[in-house]
């Protein structure tokens, strides 16, 4: 009996180990190839500028209610609580210590097309690289060259607040397996004309949309299926509006009507843009009435969806 329970051990711990070791394996950092970071180029700055407003890189990192140039201190602190704890958006400024000052373009390039720090760890999802992954890696390059305009901001934000086991980064590697695809979300046809094309690649990647409008699944994945039909907000209060052609989404609006919200925050019956949107919009008006143009016409041609929340209660009469 003694030695069936010593070859039960032994068969135990080698179980456990290779579990262990496909751990390790599947949820190791893959980082750029030689070949993809060689197309990054060397990036242009005054193009970079486009890809910033587009990617929305103030509304999570400048200081919570910042404006004018201060939104361009890009120091952190936002804070987003969710169901999996509170994520911080850090100091992404040019300081060499404090923000990413002294990140590659290499670095800088594996963090938004692969989700990975310069120290080979799993950066976690709010971050939004499962949208970036879609970007052209010269647009990278170019962000990267702005950003590298941009001003030192001196001090770390708080670190995240997450329980177990949400605080297990290396996890984050089978998250990526089930959800990071670089494929679009919407398949056009060959004949699809130019600008809805562009816009779906604003809208899909740098403009990363789908992370707010689109219902997730409880492990945090966006619901493809759903593409765009609104959410429950990631704090878990309130609703993200549907933005489809379904009912309750955007079916009556033009799209002059969607570019000239993007622009002046007015939507078509004068209501004005309020919540977490009003960053967004305001980003989305620094880009060419062309980029806006474009993204009305890819959300127009998005399939319809009925909203992705539950119902909201009715007031009583």
């Amino acid at each position: 009996m003694a030695r069936l329970f010593g070859k039960l051990a032994a068969a135990a711990v080698i179980v456990g180990g290779l579990a262990a070791a496909g751990f390790w394996f599947l949820t190791t950092p893959n980082r750029l190839s030689a070949a993809e970071l060689a197309a990054l180029g060397t990036g242009d700055a005054k193009r970079g500028e486009r890809m910033f407003w587009a990617g929305g890189c103030t509304s999570c990192h400048a200081r919570p209610k910042a404006e004018g140039d201060a939104k361009l201190e890009l120091a952190g602190g936002l804070m987003l609580k969710t169901a999996f704890g509170t994520f911080v958006a850090p100091n992404i400024s040019q300081h060499p210590e404090d923000g990413i000052g002294a990140w590659s373009l290499e670095d800088f390039a594996n963090a938004m097309l692969r989700g990975v720090s310069p120290s080979g760890e799993h950066f976690y999802p709010a971050f939004p690289y499962p949208s970036y992954i879609r970007m052209e890696p010269s647009d990278v390059a170019d962000l990267h060259a702005f950003m590298k305009t941009l001003p030192q901001v001196g001090g770390k934000a708080p670190p995240h607040v997450l329980g177990f086991p949400y605080d297990i980064r290396r996890g984050i590697g089978l998250w990526k397996l089930a959800y990071l695809r670089s494929d679009p979300v919407i398949a056009l046809g060959d004949d699809t004309a130019e600008p809805v094309r562009l816009g779906r690649y604003l809208v899909e990647g740098p403009g990363h949309c789908g992370e707010c409008h689109t219902p997730r699944a409880f492990t945090g994945g966006i619901e493809r299926g759903q593409w765009l039909a609104g959410a429950v907000a990631a704090e878990g209060e309130g609703v993200v509006p549907n933005i489809t052609g379904g009912e309750g989404g955007i079916d009556s609006w033009s799209e002059g009507d969607i570019s000239g919200f993007l622009e002046t925050g007015f939507t078509p019956d004068f209501d004005s843009v309020g919540g977490a949107m009003v960053p967004v919009q305001q980003n989305m008006a620094k880009l060419t009435p062309e980029d806006r143009a474009a993204i009305a016409a890819y959300l127009k041609a998005v399939p319809p969806h009925p909203n992705g929340y539950p119902a909201r209660p009715q007031p009583a009469e």
